[in-house]
């Protein structure tokens, strides 16, 4: 008898298993199927100019995306903010348009977003060649855990939205560590569409990486952030901002990266 129920429980376990992407998928339909709310269209056309700017098919799937994130993400307001609707959708819409064009797991480790009204505050600690600990604190505009949370100050959101052309987006570089984080520890190598792909991918990128880092050791002008000379983890997140942002520039000055990321996010933004 114990070996029957087990082998029941077995059983029911495994049609759990197969079962739940499909309910997962269903109920996901059933949200995307939904009229998309006026206030929210608002919201975009008034705070997210890439809304605007993207052609009316990907627009729809953005509208639709923006549907399931808000459904399936908690946002928790800190420092006393109130979580708003314009709030929800402004983030959402910046995170999702990651997404667009490529199969749609809405960042599956992520839970919740938390809000804060302006850059916060975090303790940091570092040891330093001798050995030696330090303890100090950082301030920041985002920050991405592999833990299932992103943390955004919402005045910083406002500002990479308001401004979609000067390679500078707090969600974009935060959501960018999610996909990142999504195969494990941030490393700068994301998943691909194919194991194959990966060796160009680390050679291009690798190559970018270590000509950031020796251009910011020169103190010369870039492209790119010298924060993403940082590591490699940084720099897919920077190139990223500046892959929607600055699409023009990047094609015209690192086309071999830009193309890189065309693949990756299955977009060319320089038709928009």
């Amino acid at each position: 008898m114990p070996a029957f129920i087990l082998t029941c429980l077995a059983l029911l376990l495994m049609a759990w298993l197969i079962g739940q992407p499909y309910l997962l998928e269903r109920k996901r339909r059933a949200i995307r199927a939904q009229a998309f709310p006026a206030a929210w269209r608002a919201i975009l056309q008034r705070r997210v100019p890439y809304f605007r700017a993207l052609p009316a098919d990907l627009q729809l799937q953005l509208k639709r995306h923006i549907q399931v994130f808000l459904a399936e993400k908690a946002f928790v307001g800190c420092d006393g903010l109130e979580v708003t609707d314009e709030m929800r959708v402004t983030i959402a819409a910046q995170a999702c348009l990651l997404i667009l064009n490529r199969p749609a797991d809405y960042y599956p480790a992520l839970t919740q977003i938390l809000v804060y009204p302006r850059p916060f505050v975090v303790k940091r600690g570092h040891t330093d060649e001798a050995g030696v600990a330090h303890n100090g604190h950082q301030v920041l505009s985002g920050e991405s855990w592999s833990q299932g949370q992103v943390i955004l100050s919402w005045q910083d959101t406002l500002d990479g939205a308001a401004t979609p052309d000067d390679g500078h987006n707090v969600v974009i570089h935060e959501f960018a560590h999610q996909l990142d984080q999504a195969t494990g520890a941030a490393n700068g190598a994301p998943a691909l569409a194919r194991r194959a792909h990966y060796a160009r991918w680390s050679a291009v990128l690798g190559a970018e990486f270590e000509a950031l880092q020796a251009r910011t050791v020169r103190r010369q002008d870039t492209l790119f952030s010298d924060y993403g000379a940082t590591d490699p983890a940084e720099f897919f997140a920077v190139i990223s901002e500046v892959f929607f942002e600055q699409p023009q520039r990047m094609a015209a000055e690192h086309p071999a990266l830009y193309q890189e990321l065309r693949a990756f996010y299955q977009l060319d933004p320089l038709s928009w």
